[in-house]
Order: C-alpha cells, then structure tokens, then sequence
C-alpha cells in the first residue's frame, strides 16, 4: 500500500471549523434527510464553506453506504454514501471522514452534503 501524505493547515493552505450557530435542514427528493441546530461550518481556503451536521441529525435510513473512497491530505480517508430516493443525484451525494486527521478532529461523526446533488441545504438563523 501506498503511504498516504499528511499535510496540516497553515497560512498557504487554511481550514477552520467552528460551530454554525445556524439551523441547517438538508432535503433530497422532497425530503427533509438532515435537520440540526448543531452543525459544524468547516472553511477550507478558497471552497465554498462545507457544514458538517452531525450523524444524530440525518436520516440515516434514507443513505446507503458506497464504495466509493477519496483521500485529502488534510483530512483523511473519506467515504461517502448516497441518498437513495434521490436516483441519480443522489449517488455519493454525502461524505464522511469517519476517523479525521487530528487538525479537524471535530468532523468526526458528521456528514456533509454536495449542493449540487440535493434539493437544498437551508440555512436559517437560529433561533
């Protein structure tokens, strides 16, 4: 097997999480699939803002796990699922780094969902 590089966040290449202090309700084919109040909001130099929301908050029984794997250096092995209902837009629509380097630690047990292969992610105030 090949040795995975590991990389840290710094200045040329920045990663912070942090509560979003938001609620964030993800729907798929007409279906609310996420809904919390306790997501994480992950910035990672210039992408878009990911939020992270905990595996308590999805519907787990509307995912099914792939095979399909990537690696970030920064991150981790990462795994995915797809959301069944939603054909296919829905393949590998959501993420997961299971077991996270220690720079973002806090992504463990969290799913992030692509935008482009949902119906929406809404954030809303909390409140």
């Amino acid at each position: 097997m090949t040795e995975r590089t590991v990389k840290v966040p710094g200045p040329d290449h920045p990663i912070t999480i942090e509560p979003a202090n938001a609620r964030v309700v993800v729907t798929a084919a007409g279906r609310v699939i996420a809904d919390t109040k306790d997501a994480l909001v992950l910035r990672e130099a210039a992408y878009a803002p990911a939020y992270y929301i905990p595996r308590t908050d999805v519907d787990m029984n509307l995912l099914a796990r792939t095979e399909h794997t990537t690696y970030c250096p920064y991150k981790g092995e990462c795994a995915y699922y797809s959301i069944t209902a939603a054909g296919e837009p829905g393949v590998n629509a959501v993420w997961t780094y299971e077991t996270p380097y220690t720079a973002v630690k806090e992504i463990a047990q969290h799913l992030a969902f692509y935008p482009n292969r949902v119906d929406s992610i809404e954030v809303q105030p909390k409140g």
